[in-house]
Parts: structure tokens; sequence; C-alpha cells
């Protein structure tokens, strides 16, 4: 029984792995194994989603079940592997000689021969005797089809293409709903990010190495870093402009973490505070802790111009009114002009591009002339090449975290983002547009960091370096 269970979940590792690899590195290493060749009648050989880096992940993971699977050799687990991506490539090429569009799914035709061929192996080769193999099969097509299913439609479903890009309560019904934790909490269960990859592979994993408490303890060390830009277009009367940034603030999920940014904020007189979103610690559920926890913020923020700020993928739209009752200027698709003595720009706010996808340049834009000076907020770097047809002079964000986890001499090991990694911390440049992304002040998932330090921003700008 035991041979049959580690097969059976052999399979839906190598199965659910290139998915697995497509949501972690977006576009990044997805060479079609087919070249984009098409066949002789026409049709696309293989078609795009399959991927050289599919089936290296497949192959790779499944390295993981060498030792509890008894073979004759190490090797015919990953041969078994490789027999199960030769499985579902036979299933595209056949897809595509019906005329199934390329990702369009097939019930049983997706799953049999991905399970048929490396249970055939394993059974000559492996462990299985030929019943075992039935059986092994037989299990594996439901599951592996109602697990696709749950995969693509819970984490990579589209938004709908109806929806207002105008944002009203009606057009972030899926905001609403991640309010209200009995129409959420289930969903995060199905949630590659605060489930699997913090949950259950890191948290276990820090804590089973005896290195968890250091990363509490890591992730309470809040600095303030000073970070001077240079802007060439930048106006003589915003010489010296200095810009408070914080992100990712995910108040109710460590104890004291207001009371230290309050403690940094509260010297420093700045000319516009701006706040980038994920003001709570889940993507579900009450509101009113991460708020209690931002009234103690709010009065220790001295911005002369003002404090402004964007929703994150972890807020939703019924926190407005109350973030607003706090003095912070939330931006949704909207922008503003501040105007003085030391000001003259336009301050742009975009909604959230990573989850909710309701960011809108073309309306954030609308009453910006082309030549005009502007920075932009918004949550993510996901939406830096949205906005470069508008020419902003400064994009400021936050959610990567820089990473949060981060390997030494490496990077880190997941960026949250679909933006390429030049985006995930620090200063960058895109065109004309010059970046920054911040670290981030809270953690997400789990409250911790490793090499990545959460931080406070205060941005200086100039016209020419010093």
């Amino acid at each position: 029984m035991l041979t049959v269970f580690f097969c059976l979940l052999f399979l839906l590792w190598c199965n659910f792995l290139p998915p697995l690899a497509t949501f972690a590195l977006g576009s990044r290493f997805d060479t079609a194994i087919d070249g984009g060749l098409h066949f002789m009648d026409g049709q696309p050989l293989l078609g795009p989603h399959k991927t050289v880096r599919g089936v290296l992940a497949a192959l790779l993971g499944s390295f993981i079940f060498i030792p509890l699977i008894a073979t004759r050799s190490w090797l015919d687990v990953p041969v078994a592997a490789l027999f199960a991506c030769f499985g579902d490539l036979t299933s595209s090429f056949v897809k595509r000689r019906l005329h199934f569009e390329s990702g369009h799914e097939s019930p049983l035709l997706d799953q049999a021969l991905e399970g048929l061929f490396p249970v055939v192996y394993l059974a000559i080769y492996g462990p299985l005797s030929l019943l075992q193999a039935l059986a092994v099969l037989l299990l594996f097509i439901p599951l592996a089809f109602f697990g696709s299913s749950a995969w693509h439609y819970m984490l990579m479903h589209p938004a709908h293409e109806s929806s207002l890009r105008v944002v009203r309560s009606k057009a972030r019904m899926r905001s609403w709903r991640a309010c209200h934790p009995p129409l959420a909490r289930w969903q995060t269960l199905l949630n590659f990010e605060s489930f699997f990859y913090y949950r259950v592979l890191l948290e276990s994993l820090f804590k089973a190495s005896g290195i968890y408490r250091k990363g509490l303890a890591n992730a309470g060390k809040v600095s303030l870093v000073q970070q001077s830009i240079v802007l060439p277009h930048l106006p003589r009367s915003l010489e010296g402009f200095r810009i408070l940034l914080l992100t990712d603030l995910h108040l109710d999920g460590q104890t004291g973490l207001a009371e230290t940014i309050a403690g940094l904020a509260s010297p420093l007189q700045v000319d516009i505070c701006l706040i980038g979103g994920d003001f709570r610690m889940e993507t579900y559920g009450p509101l009113a802790p991460a708020l209690r926890e931002l009234k103690k913020i709010a009065p220790h923020l001295h911005a002369e111009h003002g404090i402004y700020g964007v929703l994150g993928n972890h807020d939703c739209i019924e926190m407005i009114p109350d973030l607003e009752d706090l003095g912070i200027v939330m931006l949704v698709n909207d922008s503003v002009y501040l105007q003085g003595e030391k000001t003259g720009l336009y301050l742009v706010g975009l909604d959230d591009s990573h989850y909710y996808k309701t960011h809108d340049p073309a309306m954030a834009f609308a009453d910006i002339p082309l030549d005009a000076f502007s920075i932009v907020l918004s949550h993510s770097p996901e939406a830096f090449r949205d906005v470069a047809p508008y020419s902003p002079d400064l994009f400021l964000c936050g959610h990567t975290h820089g990473g949060q986890i981060r390997l030494p001499t490496r990077g880190p090991i997941f960026t949250h983002s679909k933006a390429p990694r030049f985006t995930a911390e620090g200063l960058w440049q895109y065109g004309r547009m010059v970046g920054y992304t911040s670290r981030g002040t809270g953690s997400s998932g789990i409250p911790v960091r490793f090499n990545c330090s959460p931080e406070i921003t205060l941005l200086t700008l100039h016209k020419t370096g010093s």
C-alpha cells in the first residue's frame, strides 16, 4: 500500500511542478519545446504551453522521490518523470491534431498518457505489480484532473473582461469577498504564496532547522533607509524634495511593529508621505486589527503636503473610508496635482496590479500633460511597463519585500512578482523612468526575514548627482 501511495504522489508531483514553475517564474525561461514549429496539418506541433522549463522542473523535482521509491537504480525515478513528461507532450500533440487550442483542458486525455507511460515503466523496472500499476493509474487520472482544475481556476483565473475599470464597489467584488472570512478562508489553502510556500515549506523548514526565532528577530529590526535619487527632469522647485515611503506594513502580523515605525518616523519632517498598500497581514478577514495599529502610526507622520496611499493585494476597498479618516488620501487609479512654493508635481496612484489586476494607467494619467513631472505610487512593480508610455519620472512601489528570504550572494528565493528581478529591490531604471522598490516594513506569510532587513525609506530628489 505504501508503494502505491508513493508512486501516486510521485505522479501528482510531476504533474504539479510545470504549472508551479510557470506561476513562480512567470515568463522567464519559457522556451517552447517545439520552437514554434507547425506540423504538416498547419497546426502547432505542441503549442507554447509546453516548455523546456516545465520538463526541467518535473525532472529535477523527481529527485526527492529517489529514496522513497524502491527501484533497481536511482536513475529509474527521473526516467519515470521523463516518461510522464513524454506522455504529457504526446497528449498535447494529439490535442493539436484535434484542433484544441494550447492550454485547453481536456479531461482524461490530459491525464491518461501522462500517467500510463511512467506507470508501465515502474511496473517493468520498479516496485509496482500489474495490479498496483492499474490502481495508481486509476487514482491518478481523477486526482490530477480535479487538482489541475482547482489550480487553474483559483490561482490563474483571469479577471472578467467586462469588469468596469472605474473602481466602484461592484467592480471590486473580489475585494469585497476577500474581507469576509467565511467566503475566502478556504481559498488560501490553494494559494501557493500564502499556504504552500510559506506555511508548509518554509515554516516547517525553519522550525526544523532551529532558525525560526532568528528569522522572527530579523523581521523586527526595521531600519530607516535614506536614498538620494537623481532625476534629470526634476523641476528646480523640487530640488531636495523629501518623500517618506512606507510599504507592506502588514501591521497585524507582528507585535510592536507599529510602535517601531512610529518611533522611526516621528523625528522626520518630509514634504510628502506615501504608503504603498498591504496594510493587513492576511488577504482575508477582519480589517479592524490592522486599522487599530495604523492609528498608532498616523499621528507620527509629519508631511507638509499630506499623506497619500494606494491599495495592495492584501487590502480591499472597504478599508478606504477608515484610511481616509486617519488622514490618508487614497488614490485609486487617480492623480493629484501638488502645487506650492516647493512643489509642482503630479502624484499618480495605481490600483493593485498583482492580484486584483485593476490598475488602469490610462485613467490615472488622463488629466496629466505628457511633459509634466510625475511620480507614480504603485503597490507592485508589475505595472512598470504599463505606465512607461505615459513618461513618468519616478515609479515607487513595494510588494516584493525584497524577497523577504534571500540566499547570501544569490538574492531572493521568490519575489512575489512577475516583474523582472531587477525591479525586486532598491533603485532601478526603465527607459527615462527611475524606479525604487522598497523591501517593505512588515512580513508576509510568516513573520521572518533572512538576509533582507525591513525598511522605511526616506527618498531625497535631486536634479544632478553630488
